[in-house]
């Protein structure tokens, strides 16, 4: 999943993670609660968090997540690299900056906790 409370950045992203990762279902949200709904039908191997979302954060987001499954591999993105101290005291897999690329969640599949399949190059 990709969590961004700014649309855009779905719009630009969830093509990019469907072209990495081509047999992988990817679903975007701009709602923390949505995706946590849906975390608690649909077995999550990776999330995409955004560390400023509208109601809540991406900490807390990823801490929610990971009660549900703690085998979900979890990468903030954020634009602001002060955050990335506070993103490694979670359980996360990875950190990255905004924009997404192609190469960048390359890099971050890598270094995933709990490594999957994903359909792309090296896999």
């Amino acid at each position: 999943i990709l969590v961004d409370d700014e649309r855009i950045i779905l719009t630009g992203g969830l093509p990019i993670l469907e072209e990495v990762m081509p047999n992988a279902k990817v679903t975007g949200f701009t709602d923390a609660d949505e995706a946590i709904e849906y975390a608690k039908s649909n077995r999550v191997a990776l999330a995409f968090l955004d560390i400023e979302l509208r109601d809540t954060t991406g900490l807390e987001l990823c801490r929610e997540l990971l009660e549900i499954n703690p085998r979900t591999n979890v990468v903030f993105l954020t634009a602001y690299s002060e955050y990335s101290l506070d993103a490694w005291g979670t359980e996360a897999s990875g950190f990255m900056l905004k924009p997404i690329t192609p190469e960048g969640v390359r890099e971050q599949l890598k270094n995933l906790r709990y490594p999957f399949r994903t359909g792309g190059e090296g896999t």
